[in-house]
C-alpha cells in the first residue's frame, strides 16, 4: 500500500493527541455536580471503575490498532472482521459523535472565555429553544473555528504541535490547582467522602465514559504514527490511564479547597476551588485558561478523527470520492477537515440547546461503535488466529466478551428505562435523523456495488479475493 500520509507522530505526540481530547471543558465545568453526586471517595471510585471499563475496551482498540495500522480505525476493522455492512454501521456512529463533539466546542469555547471576559457579550441575535444567540459568541466561535480548522489544514505535525503546547498549558493549570490543595486544602472541607444516597456514584459512573471517549482518535491517526505497531496499542491504554489520574485529582483537589455545603451556589467550582486554595482570583482565571486550552485540544483531535473517518468512508465507496483527496503538500484528508470546519463555524449560531442534544445522542453513538469493535476483536480471534498482531492481549475471550458487556451496558444507560435516558422527542428525533441520512447514503452504495458487480463479475470476484 502506498504512503498516503506523512508519518510524524511520535510517543508524546501520539499521548498528547489521545490525551487531549480526553481531557476538555467538564473538568472546570462539571467537578462541582460530581462532588455533590457522589462524594469525594464516591467521585474517584466512579472514574475509577468507569476508567477500568473504558480500558477494557481500550485493550481490544490496541490489539487491532496494531495489527491494522490504517486511517479510519474501527472502518477498517470492522470491514475485516464482519462485512461492509456492519462497517457503515460502526463508523456511521462514530462520524456522527466526532462530529457531534467538534459542533459542540464552538459554543463552548465563547462560554469558557466569557468567565474571563464578560464583555464579550454583544447583543442577542436571536432565540432557538430556549437558548439565547449572542452575536459575540457567534463571533468568538467561528473565529475559534477557523483556528483550529487552519492548523489542521497545515497538516498532522501542526496539529500535533498545537496540541502539545496547549496540554501544557493545561497541565500547568492542573499543577496550580493540585499544589494548591496539597499545601492549604483541608480534609474537612472533602466529607462527606460518600455522598447520601450512595447511588449518586452510579450517575457519576454513567458520565465516565463519555468523558473519556477520545482516546479512539489514535486508530484513526495510525497512518500518521511513527512507531513500532505494538507501541501504538500501549500508548493507546496509557492515555486513559492518564486522563482517569487527571480526572480523580481534579475532583480530589476541589473537593480539599471548596466546603461541600458551598458546591451548588459555585457555576465553576475548579476555577473557584483554584482561587480559595491561593486566596486568590489570578488562580481562577488561570484554571479557567487551561479549561479553555481543554476545549482547544478536544476541538483539535476530533477534527483530526473525524476527516480520517470521513476519509476511509469514502475510500470504501460510502461518501463522495472527494473526501478521498489527500494535499499533495501538507498530507492532510483537506476535504474532510474544512468541511467539520465549515460546519463548526456556522455551529454557534443554532444555540446552546440544539447542540447539548448533539453531544448526548453522539455519547449513544459512540457506544455502538466501541460493541462493534469488541465484536470484531473476537470475530478476528476466532477466524484469523495467525494474523500478525504486534500488540496481543492475553486472555481475549476475558477481555472480548467483557468489552461487549460493558459497552451493551453503557448502551442501555441511554435507553428509555435509565434515568439518563435521552430525550423524546429531540433527541431520539435528532438520531432517527442521522440513520435516514445514513441509510440513504449505504443504499446509494449498495446500488453501485450491485451495478458494478452485474456488469464486470469476473473481475469484481477476484478484487474480492485479493481483498480477502
Amino acid at each position: 500500500m502506498a504512503e498516503r500520509f506523512a508519518r510524524v507522530l511520535r510517543s508524546r505526540e501520539v499521548i498528547t493527541l489521545s490525551f487531549g481530547a480526553m481531557i476538555g471543558w467538564s473538568w472546570v465545568l462539571m467537578t462541582g455536580v460530581w462532588l455533590q453526586e457522589a462524594g469525594t471517595l464516591g467521585t474517584a471510585v466512579a472514574f475509577a471503575g468507569g476508567g477500568l471499563a473504558i480500558a477494557l475496551i481500550g485493550l481490544t482498540y490496541s490489539e487491532l490498532a496494531s495489527a491494522m495500522p490504517r486511517a479510519g480505525g474501527e472502518h477498517i476493522y470492522t470491514h475485516r472482521a464482519l462485512g461492509p455492512k456492519w462497517s457503515f454501521l460502526c463508523t456511521w456512529a462514530l462520524l456522527f459523535s466526532y462530529l457531534n463533539v467538534c459542533l459542540f466546542e464552538s459554543v463552548a469555547l465563547p462560554t469558557a472565555v466569557e468567565y474571563l471576559f464578560p464583555q464579550i457579550r454583544i447583543g442577542t441575535l436571536w432565540n432557538v429553544l430556549g437558548a439565547d444567540v449572542d452575536l459575540g459568541f457567534v463571533l468568538l466561535g467561528a473565529a475559534g473555528a477557523i483556528v483550529v480548522t487552519w492548523v489542521n489544514y497545515l497538516g498532522i505535525r501542526t496539529a500535533a504541535f498545537l496540541q502539545s503546547v496547549v496540554t501544557a498549558i493545561i497541565f500547568l493549570a492542573g499543577l496550580l490547582l493540585f499544589s494548591g490543595a496539597a499545601l492549604n486544602g483541608s480534609l474537612a472541607n472533602a466529607e462527606p467522602w460518600l455522598a447520601t444516597p450512595a447511588s449518586g456514584i452510579l450517575v457519576v459512573l454513567v458520565m465516565v465514559p463519555a468523558l473519556l471517549v477520545g482516546f479512539d482518535v489514535i486508530p484513526q491517526s495510525a497512518e500518521e504514527i511513527d512507531l513500532p505497531p505494538n507501541r501504538i496499542g500501549r500508548l493507546l491504554v496509557i492515555s486513559v490511564g492518564c486522563a482517569v489520574v487527571w480526572y480523580i485529582l481534579i475532583a480530589t483537589s476541589v473537593s480539599l479547597g471548596i466546603p461541600h455545603n458551598l458546591l451548588q451556589d459555585s457555576s465553576m467550582a475548579t476555577a473557584d476551588a483554584a482561587g480559595a486554595l491561593w486566596q486568590s482570583e489570578w488562580a481562577g482565571a488561570v484554571l479557567v485558561l487551561g479549561g479553555v486550552g481543554g476545549i482547544l485540544t478536544s476541538w483539535n483531535a476530533f477534527i483530526v478523527g473525524a476527516s480520517r473517518v470521513a476519509f476511509a468512508l469514502a475510500e470504501s465507496g460510502f461518501l463522495p470520492a472527494a473526501f478521498t483527496r489527500i494535499h499533495p503538500k501538507y498530507k492532510t484528508p483537506y476535504v474532510g477537515v474544512l468541511t467539520i470546519g465549515a460546519l463548526c463555524v456556522v455551529a454557534p449560531l443554532f444555540g446552546r440547546t440544539i447542540l447539548v442534544w448533539l453531544i448526548n445522542t453522539g455519547s449513544f453513538a459512540v457506544t455502538i461503535a466501541f460493541t462493534m469493535v469488541a465484536i470484531s476483536f473476537l470475530a478476528l480471534r476466532r477466524n484469523e488466529p495467525d494474523m500478525p498482531r504486534p500488540f496481543r492481549v492475553s486472555h481475549p475471550n476475558l477481555v472480548g466478551y467483557g468489552a461487549i458487556v460493558l459497552s451493551l451496558g453503557l448502551l442501555s444507560a441511554f435507553l428509555p428505562w435509565a434515568d439518563s435516558a435521552l430525550e423524546w422527542p429531540d433527541e431520539w428525533l435528532t438520531i432517527l435523523v442521522w440513520t435516514v441520512l445514513g441509510l440513504i447514503l449505504f443504499l446509494r452504495w449498495q446500488r453501485r456495488e450491485t451495478g458494478s458487480a452485474a456488469a464486470d463479475p469476473e473481475p469484481r470476484a477476484g478484487r474480492d479475493q485479493q481483498a480477502g
